[in-house]
């Protein structure tokens, strides 16, 4: 017969497990916070209909067709973190079998996920960079070349910090077993049950 301790033990254990599903209202929130950012590119690609039509000069046309670029990729980022977060850190989502599924979305883990969100961060930053050089003039004025030397140390920062990532997931994973380091002794140890096999 359990003792007090153990119910009581096995009822906290459940209800840390239980506690993942306390981020899922936060997915939802994304997914609704998605459907109102969209509203925010149709308004954009609104406006650039209107450039076009009114003969505005290329770069006003690109600036707001390079807003509308921005804003897919963060889209992008909204998606894979609401999936990616969900899959990994709630319930896994049985996507195995459907015929159009996202290519990223194979081999996804915690590692994985968060190269995926430093790149995107990057090429964000990127975008928002190129902005700037294509309305340099304007971008000069209102934040001056200090302001723009802060962009590009930023998109720097995002870029180093993605390829740091990308360099840690191949360390760890370049052991079998993580950073156990026990990897090779079970190698080993698989080798010669292989070895024992084929000799009976």
């Amino acid at each position: 017969m359990k003792s007090f301790f153990d119910r009581f033990e096995n009822f906290f254990e459940g209800f840390i497990f239980w506690s993942r599903w306390v981020q899922a209202p936060m997915y939802g929130g994304l997914i609704i916070g998605a459907f109102l950012y969209m509203a925010k590119f149709f308004q954009e690609l609104a406006h650039m209909y209107h450039q076009v039509v009114g003969g505005d000069i290329e770069s006003k046309v690109m600036l707001t067709l390079l807003s509308l670029v921005d804003i897919s990729m963060v889209m992008n980022l909204v998606v894979m973190v609401t999936i990616g977060g969900y899959s990994i850190f709630t319930s896994k989502i049985d996507v195995d079998m459907h015929d159009d599924k996202p290519l990223w979305l194979e081999g996804l883990d915690a590692g994985m996920l968060k190269i995926k969100l430093a790149t995107s961060l990057a090429s964000i930053s990127g975008v928002q960079l190129l902005k700037t050089f294509v309305n340099y003039r304007e971008a000069a004025e209102k934040a001056g070349s200090e302001g723009i030397i802060i962009e590009i140390v930023i998109h720097m920062v995002f870029i180093f910090s993605a390829l740091l990532l990308g360099y840690t997931e191949k360390i760890i994973h370049s052991y079998p077993h993580g950073l156990t380091g026990h990897g090779h002794v079970d190698e080993e140890e698989e080798h010669k049950e292989d070895e024992h096999k084929e000799e009976v």
